[in-house]
Order: C-alpha cells, then sequence, then structure tokens
C-alpha cells in the first residue's frame, strides 16, 4: 500500500511518483472524512506539478461533500491569514523550498493555524482506510451531495493591503530594497507589498516558468541577490522561499543574514521598546549557540523547542510569548500572524532600518558571534532506526562530554526526506567538521545494517 506521512511541514514527495494522483486524491478525501468542515481554501506555488496535485486534492474533497474554493497561487501565510479571516480550513500545495520535481501538503486548521499532531495522526489513519480496497467507508455521496469547485482568484491584493495596516501608519519612504520571490508564490505580490508603502523595489525572481522555482534564487541561492543589491546600491536584499513563508536577507554590502540573526535583532528592537511578551524569544533546537550567547548577556530570555514553526507557534501561544522563529528564516511575529510570514519579515526589517536609520550591517555589528556550526545531511534507509542505534547515541554522548559548554551535538531524522541531520557546534577550526563527519559515517554505516539485518 502506498504510505503517505506528515513531516515537519505537511506531506511532500516527488510529484507523481511518491505524490501520486491516487495518493492525493484519497489524501483528500480523509482530510474531509476528519476535518468535519463544509468548505476548504485550497492555493498553491508555481511548480508545473500543482494544478494537477491540486486538481486531484480537491477531487477528493469534493468526493467527501465538501465545497473547495481555488484561490489559486498565493503564498502560504496569505493563505493562513484567509483560513483566518474566513474562519476556514486551507490547504496549501507547496513543497516550499524543495527543487520544482518535489510538492507537498500542508494544511491549516480554520483560524490559520497548522493542525495538531493528533489531527494530522487521524488523517494518516483514514488515509490508510481510504486506499485500501477492502475497507468499508462512508457510503459515496451522489446529487446534490457533492461537493462544488468554485474559484477566488483575486485574494492576493487583499493579503498585500493586510499587510500595510501592521506598521500602525509608517511608511517605508526612502529606502530601496531588491526582492527576490524565488519565481514562486509571492512573484506577482512582494514587490506591490513594499512599493505601496513609498520603498524602491528592484524585483527580481519573480517570472515563474513552473520549473524554476527556488533554482538559483530565493533563500536557497542568495549569490543572485547580493549581486543585485550591489548592482543597484539598495538598502537591503530580501530573500523569499518558493512559498513565501520564510525570509533571509543580504545587507548593503551584499552579505548575508540568517534567520538568527534576524530573530536577534527582532528580540532587541522588540525588548527595547518594551513590546517583547514575556521578555522571551523562542527558538528550535537547530537554533545557533552564538545566538544564546548573544541573547542571554543582553538580558533576553530564550525557550527552545522542537525544530519545526508548529512547535515555535504552539510555544507562543502556550505562554502568550510574541516572537520565535528559527535559523531557516521561518519567523513568527505572533500579535501580527499565526505563521511564518517572509513577505511581513521583510516588511518589518525595512521598517526597523527606516524607523533607525542605520543600515543593517551597522545594526548586526556585535549583536550575534556565530558558534562555527556543520550540519551534515546522512541519507538512510528508515529514519526510524535511529531510535534504538545505541552505537551512535553512546558516541553522541561521548562527543558532547568532549566538548562540555563550548559546543553542541544534534542528531535528528528529517521530517520530510530519508536523512538523519548531524548537527555539530565547536569552536575551534575545523572542530566541528571533523565530530560531524565522524558522526555522520557512523549513523550511516550503524542504520544500513540496521536496515539490512531487517530485511
Amino acid at each position: 500500500m502506498i504510505k503517505a506521512r506528515f513531516g515537519t511541514d505537511g506531506v511532500r514527495g516527488v510529484a507523481n511518483v511518491e505524490l501520486s494522483p491516487e495518493l492525493v486524491l484519497a489524501l483528500g478525501r480523509a482530510i474531509a472524512r476528519t476535518i468535519t468542515a463544509t468548505t476548504f481554501l485550497v492555493g498553491r506555488d508555481t511548480r508545473k506539478s500543482g494544478p494537477m496535485v491540486q486538481a486531484a486534492l480537491s477531487a477528493g474533497l469534493a468526493s467527501e461533500g465538501a465545497d473547495v474554493i481555488d484561490v489559486g497561487v498565493l503564498p502560504t501565510p496569505a493563505l493562513a491569514w484567509l483560513s483566518a479571516r474566513r474562519d476556514l480550513p486551507a490547504v496549501v500545495i507547496s513543497a516550499s523550498h524543495n527543487p520544482f520535481a518535489d510538492n507537498g501538503i500542508k494544511l491549516f486548521a480554520a483560524g490559520g493555524a497548522k493542525l495538531s499532531l493528533e489531527t494530522e495522526a487521524a488523517i494518516e489513519d483514514e488515509l490508510e482506510r481510504a486506499l485500501d480496497p477492502s475497507a468499508k467507508g462512508p457510503r459515496s455521496l451522489e446529487g446534490h451531495g457533492v461537493g462544488s469547485l468554485t474559484g477566488d482568484l483575486d485574494l492576493g491584493d487583499s493579503y498585500v493591503e493586510h499587510l500595510a495596516t501592521l506598521l500602525d501608519g509608517r511608511t517605508l519612504d526612502g529606502i530601496r530594497l531588491v526582492v527576490d520571490s524565488a519565481n514562486g508564490a509571492a512573484s506577482s505580490l512582494a514587490a506591490r507589498a513594499y512599493e505601496q508603502l513609498g520603498a524602491e523595489v528592484v524585483a527580481i525572481g519573480c517570472e515563474p516558468d513552473g520549473t524554476n522555482i527556488n533554482a538559483g534564487c530565493g533563500s536557497t541561492s542568495t549569490q543572485t541577490l547580493a549581486g543585485a543589491v550591489v548592482e543597484h546600491q539598495a538598502d537591503l536584499g530580501l530573500a523569499l522561499d518558493g512559498d513565501a513563508d520564510r525570509l533571509l536577507a543580504v545587507d548593503g554590502s551584499g552579505a548575508l543574514v540568517n534567520g538568527d540573526e534576524l530573530l536577534a535583532l527582532f528580540a532587541l528592537d522588540l525588548a527595547e521598546r518594551g513590546q517583547l511578551a514575556g521578555n522571551t524569544v523562542v527558538v528550535t533546537v537547530m537554533t545557533n549557540l552564538g545566538f544564546r550567547l548573544a541573547m542571554e548577556g543582553r538580558g533576553i530570555i530564550v525557550r527552545e523547542t522542537a525544530v519545526g514553526d508548529r512547535h515555535v507557534l504552539a510555544a507562543l501561544d502556550k505562554d502568550g510569548f510574541s516572537l520565535g522563529g528559527e535559523q531557516s528564516g521561518h519567523i513568527i511575529f505572533r500579535r501580527l500572524a499565526t505563521t511564518g510570514d517572509g513577505l511581513l519579515t521583510g516588511l518589518v526589517l525595512a521598517d526597523l532600518l527606516v524607523r533607525t536609520g542605520r543600515p543593517l550591517a551597522d545594526l548586526l555589528d556585535g549583536l550575534v558571534t556565530r558558534v562555527p556550526q556543520v550540519l551534515v545531511n546522512v541519507p538512510v534507509p528508515n529514519t526510524e532506526l535511529l531510535a534504538d542505534a545505541g552505537a551512535v547515541w553512546s558516541a553522541v554522548a561521548e562527543e558532547q562530554e568532549r566538548l562540555g559548554d563550548g559546543g553542541r551535538v544534534l542528531l535528528r531524522p528529517s521530517g520530510t526526506e530519508p536523512l538523519v541531520r548531524v548537527m555539530v557546534e565547536a569552536t575551534g577550526a575545523g572542530v566541528a567538521e571533523e565530530i560531524a563527519l565522524r558522526l555522520g559515517n557512523l549513523v550511516g554505516f550503524e542504520l544500513q545494517a540496521a536496515a539490512a539485518t531487517e530485511g
């Protein structure tokens, strides 16, 4: 039987292979059976496979009696905003920063928050029944019982107008930006989002052809953006990913600014203005040790969660915190949005530069001293084997003991790919790389051996 599992950010796979139309149709049926809503919003990014996957998903929803509103190509955070505004569940057809051949399905509950783990597990269980020809499902609907498919394709303008209201009347007059939309879902919206507030915008990566999403552009490849910032003598470069829920930045000299540095900058700014709830910022285990040390030195509390913006959001909501994010550039301003929003993050960053009248490099100078971090992705036959790999965990404990408080070792299975991610932070030239490669080789050997034994 075909399997589909929710990872850290929805279900992903190669379109028409792991994510086949048959599987997606069944998944649509499972979603409609589990989330008992009468209407779903469905949108997508610019991948060639998007209309195919969306059609299959929508057919599955409609076959179970749910009405579907096709909102066309929209950023993931725009779907989350619409979900909150209309109090409807939403589905996004996107594989975010992955190559164009991949696709995925992300889900928001009515209100704009990602589904709980319990709801995702219930959908997975229902999917297995939907795919099992011997399993008895609900009676097939007919006639008036079948859901309708309608379109509402002009909602991008409403989302852009919404973003303009979030600066409390301030403008971006006098700032020059280069915005790279990664040939993705924000391609037709990004420039307008900043221009409407007075910014001068040079737009790149905004000519999607179905196959060039994230290809040598956007947050996964910032070299072109850096060159454009220098060429146009811009104050700031903004790099979105394919579905525009994350953002990295480039300063006026073309230097890359990652999510940790942006988050530190925002935490400090909010704290200085008395708007950092609980004087706390929420991060994941992947956040650099240098960020933690920087916040500690400025009296800001750091709360840590598992990887994934859903976990960041849960921590924010649990204790009423206002700011959290990931090294990858997913940043959540909880009082302004229900999820990571790259366009909003860029807006807040540009506003910070205008308010302070200082260049980004100046604002970041001395803020975060990054501890060398190395991430090794190890292909494995089955990530679930990691939990019982005793030799691996013994080696991790030994390395951590040697590093002490001056470094960290973190192993975790990828939530979207058959990989184990080995992350090591350590001071000293080459130390982190040496440990990461040694542990990566051990992970690969042990899990291949375990898989062979199981087979």
